[in-house]
């Protein structure tokens, strides 16, 4: 059914926000039993897993029926482009966190342990021998020693990659724009291929940190922060893969017009933003 563009639409009623709230419920519980060694808590986090996961492909397969039926007004397209400018808004600030806390800890907290600005070497005071350099691996050497990962290595070799992402990307969105669909096409599976290559390269970089240097999670300050920062990152450059898997296919299948084709769009701002978040780690955590 089609709706003017006159019209407020009211969306109808749907389950899916109850079971991606269930998901997200067992997930969160299921991660905090898990880091407490509870045995149950990982099932309950693979529980929570596999109901979002099936809550994503449920509402967003709903909602590409929908925009395919002709179910969707301007009005729509304007609430869904004003929705994503608040989720990509709410992961810069989640990201912010986290490089807040690199930031901090670096350039004030390190300092300040060396004794600067209180006259009082403080490190020292607590924990003798403790350096108060950077990177660092927690007083009295409680990190183990580890290595760090050569800036200009894979890390680079990544940064490439998703620069190079960006670019065949907007080739797509030129070739939609020009009602090129071979083209689009072509494009996004080069968008796609570099995606993949991003995240294998960061899995072998993970097994080298691990297996070869010494870095893990427990490599105190350095090594909780800079797993979760490039996790975390690798966890929306794992997301964001899937989003142009699915716009691939979407593409070849012809679901988009020059005129309407937001969801490509919306999947191209989300990549654009992964981008520019790794090119802030790479600088703020490879090569400073």
């Amino acid at each position: 059914m089609s709706h003017s563009k006159d019209i407020y639409y009211i969306p109808h009623g749907t389950k899916w926000p109850i079971v991606g709230s269930i998901g997200m419920f067992l997930l969160m519980v299921g991660a905090s039993n898990w880091l407490n060694g509870s045995s149950s808590g990982q099932y309950m986090l693979y529980a929570g897993l596999l109901i979002l996961i099936f809550m994503m492909f449920g509402w967003f397969g709903l909602v590409i029926r929908e925009s395919q039926l002709g179910m969707y007004n301007a009005q729509v397209g304007v609430s869904f482009r004003m929705g994503m400018v608040w989720f990509i808004f709410s992961e810069v600030m989640f990201f912010a966190v986290f490089f807040g806390t690199l930031l901090y800890t670096r350039m004030l907290v390190m300092p300040w342990l060396g004794g600067e600005g209180v006259g009082v070497a403080t490190g020292q005071y607590l924990w003798a021998g403790f350096e108060a350099v950077w990177p660092n691996n927690g007083p009295a050497n409680l990190g183990g020693d580890f290595d760090i990962i050569p800036a200009f290595d894979v890390p680079l070799l990544n940064t490439l990659i998703l620069l190079t992402s960006g670019f065949t990307l907007t080739m797509a969105h030129w070739a939609l724009k020009k009602s090129n669909q071979r083209g689009m096409v072509m494009w996004m599976v080069f968008t796609v291929l570099l995606g993949i290559a991003f995240l294998y390269y960061q899995v072998e970089e993970y097994m080298y940190a691990y297996q070869e240097l010494g870095l893990t999670m427990g490599s105190g300050i350095y090594g909780s922060t800079f797993f979760m920062l490039t996790g975390f990152h690798g966890f929306h450059v794992t997301l964001g893969t899937i989003m142009l898997i699915v716009i691939a296919v979407r593409c070849a299948r012809g679901h988009f017009t020059k005129e309407n084709h937001f969801a490509f769009e919306g999947v191209a701002w989300y990549w654009h933003f992964v981008d520019v978040v790794w090119l802030a780690l790479f600088v703020f955590v490879y090569v400073v």
